[in-house]
């Protein structure tokens, strides 16, 4: 008797033996319903803990207008960071995708999770420094309306990229988007304040941003590319460096290895850059509610010792640098301006700008020690004071380079450690706030993450993805983004990861799809110059309106 095949046991047969994994599951309407629970969860969670903080600070509420304004903000601050999720994360599930060591499902919900772990042990550090890229006088009025503006524009402007680069299935880099938003509002508030456009902007610190972008996909490449011939030579496995066969997954060590670094980005991933989306989340709430976040009232009153004795031993080397003058009147303009124009050719510290300095850390010193605490410190005066520290803060930063030959190791040493000090007092983030943006980004991760999958699996090679090409792209990602992490620098898991996977395709000799790497460049190259464009005629506009 013959035997009929229909059509469906053919489909199912080619699927079967396609090493090509499938992309497609079903979402039941319980996961909908969990996800939509703790998407309400999340938001309810903020709204409480921003009414507990105030209520705490006994601060009393006047109008309702600043709560509005921060609502609105927050939801486009966590709107940033969820289109992060399925835009950025998608790169780290790619890999153990498509060599079969995890179902699609069960990688993106795994790495989801581990990105909200990873935001919740994050240090901190990536967050202020995307902070200090912004126009100083700016981040001292940033519950004005020029600041919301500055907000709003930066936040849109990136989300707007963002989606339309996933759109057309390209992994740009959301941290490339969020730097040039950042100088796009820097350039054009300048601009519009009479000032050279490049004064807007601190070029040092963006520069350095700039270099660890350029950097870290020129790392992936060569480092990816290198371990993949490195394993060659060691691991002589030749099935290691083919396609899956069908949907057979890898060895069980090499499958551990992939879905341990899918984990380790993800997490890492989180660590990054879930920080930006918390600096700029910072700037809302001290720009909308400063009784309650305008300084760190969870510093304990042990902390007014150990600044006290700090503040005394840095306004005497201060003070030392004085030649003689004396402070008359406000010295916040002329620390202000140095901030501002330090960086300017031909602009150099001078004694006027010790002077403003020792006698501004020296009304610091009075303002925290006359109450005993942060704590104490009325809700009327906090957003002085956190300016006064903020602005003593950026001179150090900038004075310890313009000066370094100036000054003695020990000075240094002296000057960092109460730099260190009132730090504390403005640089922190509430638990809440991690909280927030980790189930924002949490919950991105697990929409919208098959567009950029299929580029990195399919697209950036000539070849299919092997176990080791992917294990060799995501241990070099895992351990550049924790390096860079380490050092406070924000990096790109999009550049690291897809020019890994790029690397380990050259090295094996599989070769790279031209028009794809094209494409992936060019959304490079424009995505600094396109985000500048975006936030500086968005930031022009909101100030009209606002």
């Amino acid at each position: 008797m013959t035997s009929v095949t229909s059509g469906a046991d053919i489909d199912l047969k080619v699927d079967h033996e396609s090493p090509k994994p499938k992309l497609d599951h079903n979402t039941s309407i319980q996961s909908i319903l969990l996800f939509l629970a703790i998407l309400a969860l999340g938001l309810g969670f903020t709204a409480y803990s921003i009414w507990r903080d105030v209520q705490e600070t006994g601060a009393p509420v006047t109008t309702y207008l600043p709560f509005v304004l921060l609502g609105v903000a927050l939801l486009i601050a966590l709107g940033f960071e969820f289109v992060n999720g399925f835009h950025d994360t998608a790169n780290a599930v790619a890999t153990v995708i498509y060599t079969h060591s995890l179902p699609a499902n069960v990688a993106v919900v795994w790495s989801g999770f581990f990105n909200f772990l990873g935001v919740l042990f994050s240090t901190g550090a990536v967050a202020f420094s995307i902070v200090s890229l912004l126009p100083v006088e700016l981040i001292l009025q940033v519950g004005s309306s020029a600041g919301f503006a500055m907000v709003f524009a930066l936040l849109i402007a990136a989300i707007i990229w963002n989606l339309g680069t996933w759109w057309m299935g390209l992994p740009a880099s959301s941290s490339h988007t969020l730097i040039g938003s950042i100088i796009g509002v820097g350039i054009t508030n300048a601009l519009m304040r009479g000032r050279d456009g490049t004064s807007g902007v601190d070029w040092h610190k963006a520069m350095e941003v700039g270099e660890a972008l350029l950097i870290s996909p020129l790392v992936g490449f060569l480092c990816a590319g290198a371990l993949l011939l490195l394993m060659k030579f060691v691991v002589r496995n030749p099935a290691l460096y083919s396609e899956p066969k069908g949907q057979t997954p890898p060895p069980w060590w090499i499958r551990g290895l992939l879905v341990l670094t899918c984990t380790g980005v993800s997490f890492a991933h989180g660590s990054n850059d879930g920080q930006k989306g918390m600096g700029l989340i910072m700037l809302i709430l001290i720009g909308t509610v400063p009784t309650a976040y305008a300084l760190n009232r969870a510093l304990p009153e042990s902390h007014i010792a150990s600044f006290a004795k700090a503040s005394a031993a840095a306004i005497k080397v201060v003070e030392a640098k004085e030649a003689g003058h004396r402070m008359l009147g406000n010295p916040r303009p002329a620390v202000s301006t140095y901030i501002t124009y330090h960086g300017d050719a031909g602009f150099k510290p001078s004694e006027g700008t010790y002077v403003a300095l020792a006698a501004l850390m020296q009304e610091i010193s009075h303002e925290i020690q006359e109450y005993g605490s942060i704590s104490k410190i009325p809700f009327a005066a906090v957003g002085n004071t956190r300016n006064d520290v903020y602005l003593a803060s950026e001179a150090l930063r900038f004075l310890a380079k313009d000066q370094a030959a100036e000054l003695s190791d020990g000075e240094k040493k002296i000057l960092a450690d109460y730099k260190k000090e009132i730090d504390q007092t403005t640089k922190f983030i509430p638990t809440w706030v991690k909280v927030a943006v980790a189930v924002a980004l949490g919950l991105g991760t697990m929409i919208g993450w098959k567009r950029i999958v299929v580029t990195v699996g399919e697209k950036i090679g000539k070849e299919h993805l092997t176990y080791g090409q992917g294990a060799a792209a995501e241990l070099v990602a895992m351990s550049t983004i924790f390096a860079a992490d380490a050092y406070g620098l924000p990096v790109s898991t999009t550049h690291v990861l897809s020019s890994g996977v790029a690397g380990t395709m050259a090295a094996n000799g599989s070769g790279l799809q031209a028009d794809t790497v094209k494409s992936i460049a060019m959304a490079w190259v424009l995505t600094l110059p396109c985000a500048m464009f975006l936030s500086g005629g968005l930031y022009l506009l909101f100030t009209k309106i606002f």
